[in-house]
């Protein structure tokens, strides 16, 4: 074949992917959900859950370890305080939550027009959290750096589909453990303006959080709920000083915690659906029942997440049927209780970003879209079981993230999209190719694929026959190569700056 052919088609290629890139319709900060979600129990079988919850809450309790504030918040409300466990007359929990959690909130972002809602039937995707290790296909694998976490916020800024610009999206472990949060939020503050998440890791680092938020947004949070962060139960039934403390930090300053029992069925729960489902609710009550104490009306997000096991090994799977049953059951209790709901995301246990990644990411992710899940943490980039961060997982993840977004616009039944006078104009047996209807909505009809190949055998070849990793590898290296930073003010940078070394200089390092 001629060079010039060569050129031809490689030129065919770029200007398919600019095509693709041009055609892409302007995106909302958030996804509005136009379906709505699938109920998998009735009324009866959700009030049994509930009721067994509250049975959890009044007859064992919920011990909150090392956290006297806690306790005294919870005793002088009803709670009945014996040590370390609290245990709840029933109903207290829900009644306090209901009448004082808002069913949804607007979490505002550095720049303005990338604010989103989080509740009602909004859906705000989030990237990967908390991995120690990252993967590419040229390095493989190994520990994550500040250089791995810069570039998945990078990633994340850059990516249409990703709403919120995370957390910890990975541990860079080349700083020292108690210093790293002050680099981790100045880089989702500097090299994004999306929403994001705060430190819970200690209260003081929670604190810290909150200091940065105040100067990257003036000076003064004006009583905006500017950060949503994780905190985790010690399933089973149990709170920690540590997840008690960030969170009084963060509900005092108004800011958003997303509320989730950490469950492996079979471990720190039983092995059935209801089961799981009965203790997340009783530990998500539990926790931001203390939070509405601490602050009335301060946002919360009641989380889920919970993953099957190997009986046979002990490891976690992720993509079987179970974890999403109990997704969809604690999300129909989210929505009774009126608060909003996290759990879901792109989860697998694969080393490797293949069939088995897919497949499993699949399979977490349709019930999250399905499910009317509101804050999605792992959306993107989760790999072996949340132990690293892909760069190619991330970049396919994202693809499907966007198919859900309009997979979640459900069926157009406008005039436009009924389309019955093209049909009505078109004789039986001609093709639709060239009329004026298949004309005019060419370019937005279908979801175009920014990772698929959908070429000829023999054009892929000529093409160089990558896979579906391969062509990731490439777009994440080309998105870096582009990425250019958000304006920040030179006056707020070089303040953040400095609260940085200040608070880096108050303390000695503290290895991992």
């Amino acid at each position: 074949m001629s060079e010039e052919r060569r050129g031809r088609r490689t030129g065919g290629r770029a200007g398919r992917r600019a095509a693709r890139e041009s055609a892409a319709p302007a995106r909302d900060p958030f996804l509005t959900r136009k379906i709505s979600p699938f109920e998998l129990l009735g009324d009866e079988a959700l009030e049994l859950i509930e009721h067994n919850a509250d049975t959890i809450l009044e007859q064992v309790g919920i011990e909150f370890i090392d956290y006297p504030e806690a306790l005294r918040l919870l005793g002088d409300a009803g709670a009945e305080v014996d040590g370390q466990r609290v245990r709840f007359p029933r109903g207290m929990c829900r009644k306090i939550v209901s009448e004082s959690a808002p069913a949804e909130y607007v979490q505002h972002a550095r720049n303005p027009a990338r604010n989103v809602r989080i509740g009602g039937d909004a859906t705000v995707f989030a990237p990967n959290y908390g991995s120690p290790f990252a993967f590419d296909l040229d390095n493989g694998r190994r520990y994550a750096s500040i250089e791995d976490f810069h570039n998945f916020v990078k990633l994340a800024y850059l990516a249409p589909s990703i709403h919120h610009s995370g957390g910890t999206v990975c541990e860079p472990v080349d700083i020292p453990v108690n210093k790293r949060h002050l680099d981790m939020v100045y880089a989702h503050l500097r090299l994004s303006d999306k929403p994001f998440m705060g430190s819970v890791t200690a209260g003081e680092r929670a604190e810290d959080s909150i200091e940065m938020a105040r100067i990257a947004f003036g000076g003064d949070l004006a009583d905006r709920t500017v950060m949503t962060s994780l905190i985790n139960a010690s399933s089973p039934l149990t709170w920690d000083a540590t997840m008690l403390a960030a969170a009084e930090a963060y509900a005092r300053a108004n800011q958003a915690s997303v509320i989730t029992p950490f469950i492996l069925a079979g471990a720190m729960a039983p092995v059935t659906t209801a089961g799981v489902a009965a203790q997340t609710l009783a530990e998500a009550l539990a926790g931001m029942t203390f939070v509405q104490l601490v602050r009335p009306g301060a946002p919360v997000i009641l989380g889920s997440f919970a993953s099957s096991m190997s009986m046979q090994t002990g490891a976690p799977t992720f993509g079987t049927p179970e974890p999403a049953l109990v997704l969809y059951t604690v999300a129909a209790l989210a929505r009774r209780l009126g608060v909003p709901f996290r759990s879901g995301g792109s989860l697998t246990a694969s080393k490797l970003p293949d069939a088995q990644a897919a497949y499993e990411s699949a399979a977490t992710l349709l019930p999250t879209a399905m499910g009317g899940v509101n804050f999605v943490l792992h959306a993107a980039g989760w790999q072996e079981g949340g132990l690293a961060i892909g760069y190619e997982k991330f970049i396919l993840d994202v693809d499907q993230l966007g198919m859900m977004e309009v997979f979640c616009q459900g069926v157009d039944m406008s005039d436009n999209g009924q389309a019955l006078d093209a049909i009505l104009g078109n004789p039986p047996g001609q093709h639709f190719l060239g009329t004026a209807h298949t004309l005019a909505n060419f370019e937005t009809a279908f979801y175009r694929s920014t990772t698929a190949d959908n070429a000829s055998y023999e054009q892929w070849i000529e093409e160089g026959g990558t896979d579906a990793a391969q062509r990731a590898n490439r777009i994440w290296k080309e998105q870096l190569a582009a990425y250019e930073a958000p304006p920040i003010d030179d006056a707020i940078d070089a303040e953040l700056q400095e609260f940085m070394a200040r608070r880096k200089a108050s303390m000695p390092d503290e290895l991992g």
